[in-house]
């Protein structure tokens, strides 16, 4: 039987709830459907806070947090997007705030805020290092109090097209098993970022860019995706991510030398720099010989046991756990690794695609507030602010239209015979060799520093890759939590999303925020590149465009810290 809602949003993370939660409140039927349970989304592993200029910490202000957004940029951002997203943000704070999140305060009794990188003020408003923990539980309690739908643990695999544009999705039903058809008047992209993409990576096992690759098998622009976010402090080996509250509250960096070397880098914000120079500064330390086994140090000691066990214990429970280090005693082993997709879904302010019927928001869209690199703090606030809009908008879409939501029947027989053909294939190659080379050769190829050879040579090895998988193999051939199934689906999306990546920086012929070409194009080149990359998927390849930048107020200027 067919399931039909108003509104249906795909993946239950921070965005995806606060998306959910405004269209129930604005009248809409409202579901979610999520391949995770919506509290193990993750959104979790963003720790060291949410940006808004409250001013609770010194002198700031929404004006203040547009700048350093754009600067933070390296003014690809478009800035209408920017103003809007920080004039807005105080306001949701106090929401969630009401709604339970309990941020820690100051001795006066105001909610307490940090200093994040590239942040002219203490901004980060947090609840110790488990801030992103602690707004999927609050944002779950709200679903919950709204009995609001959630279809847990459906993969969805493809958006359903029909002539007034988006009708719905089709999702295997991984406890029950089978493909099901979910109709729906509007739906909402909230299926996070694609770093899983990338071998060394802070993301989730979850983060395979579905919904990116959803958006662009139906037609859809990817906005900027050649800027992947490479986090600075990731603990050696395992990728977990060190939040940047560390470095926000004193922490620093030593090279094996013992020297406190983003002195060199960035001599005034030295650690609080933007995370694009941070990490291009480790990586330089590590490429140049000066690192102890591939890694940097990140030193906390010096916090003492009472500030780290009230302010990092989650920090600390990981570098026990995962680096066999005791941060109180000796400094933590980091590298950078992928962390954050800046490009996206192409949408506007309101998550409005150009699909009839489909939005976006959070990190799998890109209204372009991050540009070319993200400010630390910033993302949590973006799920919020624009899961917020993208849930508005597409109620009043579904609301204001007379049809039933529903799917075509020949919609759902056409997958499961695709689906039928992929189940019933007895030779081939499983996903995992080639899952293991994709990650291998974007970490080598289109890393933090990018070079024309190298992004050509990437595209021949991606080319031989998606050869190698339309011979690809399942050996589970049962319906019931059939993984073997859902993984190499998400290898086909995190295959064609590489190619748009390499595509499109390859055309980008500058270094701008998270792609730096230093020995081909070590500038920026404004002239020619302040535009962002729109990259469509036509006859199985890519096909690029460009659009210009919105200024409002700030133009370019040379970025230093």
């Amino acid at each position: 039987m067919e399931i039909s809602h108003d509104v249906l949003v795909i993946g239950a993370g921070c965005a995806g709830m606060r998306a959910a939660i405004e269209a129930h409140d604005a009248g809409a039927d409202v579901a979610l459907v999520s391949k995770l349970h919506p509290t193990r989304s993750h959104s979790g592993a963003a720790r060291g806070g949410i940006n808004a200029a409250l001013g609770n910490a010194g002198e700031d202000s929404p004006e203040q947090h547009a700048a350093d957004t754009v600067k933070g940029s390296d003014y690809l951002g478009d800035q209408d997007a920017i103003e809007l997203f920080c004039n807005e943000a105080p306001g949701d704070i106090y929401e969630l705030e009401r709604w339970g999140a309990l941020f820690d305060r100051t001795e006066e009794g105001r909610l307490a805020q940090r200093p994040f990188g590239g942040a002219g003020a203490p901004r980060t408003v947090y609840v110790a290092d488990v801030t992103g923990h602690v707004l999927l539980q609050v944002l779950y309690e709200q679903l919950l109090a709204r009995d609001i739908q959630v279809y847990e643990e459906y993969f969805v695999w493809r958006l359903v097209l029909g002539d007034r544009g988006c009708e719905g999705v089709l999702a295997w039903d991984l406890p029950r098993g089978g493909l099901k058809a979910i109709a729906a008047k509007a739906v909402i992209l909230a299926t996070g970022g694609s770093g899983r993409v990338y071998r060394g990576t802070t993301n989730a096992y979850a983060c395979t860019g579905d919904g990116m690759a959803l958006a662009l098998r139906a037609g859809l622009a990817l906005k900027d995706s050649e800027f992947m976010q490479f986090h600075p402090t990731t603990i050696f080996p395992s990728g977990l991510v060190v939040t940047e509250a560390v470095r926000g509250e004193g922490g620093f960096l030593l090279n094996s030398e013992g020297e406190h070397f983003m002195s060199r880098y960035a001599p005034e914000a030295m650690e609080l720099a933007s995370r694009d120079v941070v990490s291009r500064a480790e990586q330089t330390e590590i490429d140049e010989g000066r690192s102890v086994d591939g890694s940097v140090l990140l030193d906390m000691r010096h916090f003492g046991p009472e500030k780290t066990v009230e302010r990092f214990h989650g920090t600390r429970d990981l570098a026990l756990t995962y680096a066999g280090v005791d941060p109180l005693t000796e400094p933590i082993p980091v590298r950078p690794g992928a962390h954050y997709h800046m490009g996206g879904v192409a949408t506007d302010v309101d998550g409005c695609t150009t699909l009839e019927n489909v939005f976006a928001a959070g990190e799998v869209a890109c209204v372009s507030l991050h540009g070319a690199n993200r400010l630390g703090g910033n993302s949590l606030m973006e799920t919020i602010v624009f899961g917020r809009r993208a849930g508005r908008a597409a109620a009043g879409r579904a609301l204001a239209s007379t049809a039933a939501a529903e799917i075509a029947p020949a919609a759902r027989a056409d997958a499961e015979r695709e689906l039928a053909q992929l189940l019933d294939r007895r030779e081939g190659e499983r996903p995992r060799a080639i899952r293991d080379e994709l990650g291998a050769s974007m970490h080598e190829n289109f890393g933090v520093f990018r070079e024309e050879g190298e992004m050509r040579r990437q595209l021949e090895i991606l080319e031989s890759l998606r050869e190698r998988y339309r011979h690809v193999l399942v050996d589970d051939r049962s319906e019931i939590f059939n993984s073997d199934l859902t993984q190499a689906l998400e290898l086909g999306y995190q295959l064609d999303l590489a190619v748009c990546m390499v595509s499109a920086g390859l055309e980008r012929r500058e270094s701008r925020g998270a792609h730096s070409r230093p020995k081909d194009f070590p500038a920026r080149d404004d002239e020619n590149f302040l535009k962002h990359s729109l990259v469509r998927w036509k006859d199985d390849r890519p096909q690029l465009s460009w659009e210009p930048v919105r200024i409002t107020k700030w133009q370019p200027q040379d970025r230093s810290y």
